[in-house]
């Protein structure tokens, strides 16, 4: 329906012609003597309103009663409300703009300046609900959009769980070694990371980048597919040689996820890339395959190597006993498993009862 009809509250008949007299041509118009009669015509006619103008002084209702009732119904933001009054006062004119008028019209009337001010409200509330419209149409575009960017990605995280679950149950098996590693490394790379994060903000890890790091930590030990049983399960000492087959696992396990492993989250694939190639880089550039040092280690990487260790350490393998928690954790203080950075060891040590909490959480099974 067009807003093509403006409402008059005005007491005054003479001041009420006047106004009607200078509308007629271009618009319909409705008449009310007083608040009350003014607000029913409002309200059976609010869709086809263009403006109202409401006389200050009126009796039953006046304007400003008038407005406190309409703001109470929310209407005062679907209509321009212009106020009459004979008064040239500061407070009225505050009071009115407080309800959210939009001009004022003062008595007695001059023609040309009344019809501008009537022109100026109607045109500039058409093109303030315009861009309101255009604002709400554009919300719920995007509402759309990332309705379905989320859907997409839940769907593509599904798939990268379901691949790298399966992926991480062959390693398991192949390596002989508890059904709850890999979902150790991934609870322990998550809570190592949201320490590190608290502690160290220069690192820019989010809770997004540590739900990544912690899926991409499931494919730390891909590489062990490639290494032969009797060297992954020998339960001697490995020679030399053997020594350096195991430790091609890394430089294997980046291989396979790069060209046999179909990631399709890149921020993942970067990751899995990066620890499997890199979770036995040691802080003082003594680890392998590269040899980094420092921080030339990603904190991916880092994490991941911190709590690898720590699994291993108290895991029962088949060449060695469990360690209790409490030695597991002195050991990698004190750098019996290769040395890691002061920061990560310190966030390591405020989350030690967390840490200890999920080891007892994912028991290996007998």
């Amino acid at each position: 329906m067009n807003r093509d009809t403006i409402l008059i509250f005005e007491d005054n008949a003479i001041d009420r012609e006047i106004l009607v007299e200078l509308f007629r041509s271009e618009y319909k118009i409705l008449e009310a003597e007083n608040g009350r009669a003014g607000i029913t015509l409002l309200k059976d006619n609010i869709a086809s309103i263009a403006v109202v103008l409401l006389d200050n002084l009126m009796p039953v209702m006046d304007g400003f009663q008038v407005l406190e009732h309409l703001k109470e119904k929310n209407i005062l933001n679907r209509i321009p409300f212009i106020m009459i009054t004979s008064e040239n006062s500061h407070d009225v004119e505050r009071k009115g703009y407080e309800y959210g008028i939009v001009s004022y019209i003062i008595k007695p009337y001059q023609p040309d300046v009344v019809r501008q001010v009537v022109r100026n409200a109607i045109g500039w509330f058409q093109y303030k609900m315009q861009l309101e419209m255009m604002v709400k149409k554009q919300n719920i575009n995007i509402q759309k959009q990332n309705s379905l960017l989320k859907q997409q990605a839940k769907k593509l995280n599904h798939i990268n769980e379901i691949l790298i679950d399966s992926m991480s149950n062959i390693v398991e098996f192949r390596n002989m070694e508890s059904k709850q590693h890999i979902k150790r490394i991934l609870e322990f790379s998550l809570c190592l990371g949201k320490s590190v994060m608290n502690l160290y903000p220069e690192y820019g890890l989010t809770q997004e980048k540590l739900v990544q790091i912690g899926w991409a930590s499931s494919l730390h030990d891909i590489g062990k597919i490639a290494i032969s049983d009797s060297i992954i399960l020998k339960p001697g000492k490995l020679t030399p040689d053997e020594f350096e087959l195991i430790k091609s696992h890394t430089t294997k396990g980046s291989e396979i996820i790069q060209h046999r492993i179909r990631l399709n989250d890149r921020a993942i694939y970067e990751y899995a890339y990066d620890i499997a190639r890199h979770h036995h880089e040691k802080y003082d550039g003594k680890g392998y395959p590269d040899g980094l040092k420092g921080d030339e280690i990603s904190i991916a990487a880092q994490i991941v190597s911190l709590v690898d260790v720590y699994d291993a350490l108290t895991s029962k393998r088949v060449y060695k006993d469990a360690y209790e928690p409490d030695t597991a954790f002195q050991m990698i203080l004190n750098g019996h498993s290769g040395t890691f950075s002061p920061k990560l060891l310190k966030a390591f040590a405020e989350v030690r009862p967390e840490i200890e909490r999920l080891l007892s959480m994912y028991p290996d099974e007998e």
